[in-house]
């Protein structure tokens, strides 16, 4: 295969000031008229519209740029090479809740359980090492977001800690589910406050491995091991809606009291 045969995504997305007939037509046609495919489109947030263009000639998208500016009623607002965050926004017609001063933190309230799966299931194809924290207070859906990611994703999950079902506290794991592919699930509660060495050991083993780590309660695990905020690729809020206060208050009195199922 030469570079000319390697298909490359950009996101398109442009502000709509008067959607007059025959608008998205007119787009369509110096698009299929430059060879460059439109994979998917959609509305984006109010009077936006996303669109995810392929091409295998980057010529192509710097022409396409300059070409857009002269569409009347339109302002393009975004023009890039293709990101999660982007793929996502097409498919539900809506931005993620990002923390514009913190950008690895991402904001979820449980009515969309849907999105956050899907953002999951992108994150967890990648291979290699990296880690993901998840905050959120007693059964609002984290560990069955991250279960259903997994599942999204193709990857085999396995619970190293977690009070899903009942409290589990693993101490061993056999050969075949140190496999790096695996999405490893550690409840940073249970883990650091209510396990023993053993689990301690087998924990620190799996954080060396080049696999995906997601950890429920990032804090109390930051708070409690050597691990710091800078070791997280992204860190995710869930709440059960917007105004919702996640806090571990609780804990700091009976820990022992503190419902994480």
């Amino acid at each position: 295969m030469t570079n000319e045969d390697i298909q490359h995504q950009w996101y398109l997305e442009y502000q709509i000031h008067k959607n007059r007939p025959g608008l998205l037509g007119d787009i369509s046609s110096i698009l299929g008229m430059m060879s460059v495919m439109i994979v998917t489109i959609n509305g984006v947030d109010l009077q936006k519209r996303g669109m995810i263009l392929q091409t295998n000639d980057e010529k192509k998208i710097h022409l396409l740029r300059e070409v857009l500016k002269y569409i009347d009623n339109i302002t393009i607002t975004a023009f890039r090479p293709i990101t999660i965050l982007d793929r996502l926004a097409v498919r539900h017609g809506r931005y993620i809740d990002r923390d514009m001063s913190d950008k690895k933190t991402f904001r979820f309230s449980r009515d969309e359980l849907g999105l956050l799966v899907d953002f999951f299931s992108e994150v967890f194809q990648r291979d290699g090492h990296q880690i993901i924290g998840i905050r959120g207070m007693p059964r609002v859906g984290k560990t069955e977001s991250i279960v259903a990611g997994s599942v999204s994703a193709n990857k085999r999950w396995s619970l190293i800690s977690s009070t899903l079902l009942r409290q589990t506290i693993r101490t061993h794991l056999a050969d075949d589910d140190m496999n790096t592919n695996n999405v490893f699930i550690i409840d940073g509660i249970v883990s650091t406050l209510r396990s023993n060495e053993r689990h301690h050991s087998l924990v620190r083993e799996i954080m060396r491995l080049p696999a995906t780590k997601v950890i429920e309660h990032p804090d109390i695990f930051v708070r409690e091991t050597e691990y710091e905020y800078d070791d997280f690729d992204y860190i995710i809020e869930l709440r059960n809606d917007r105004d919702e206060e996640i806090t571990y208050d609780v804990i700091n009195n009976d820990f022992s009291a503190f419902d994480i199922s």
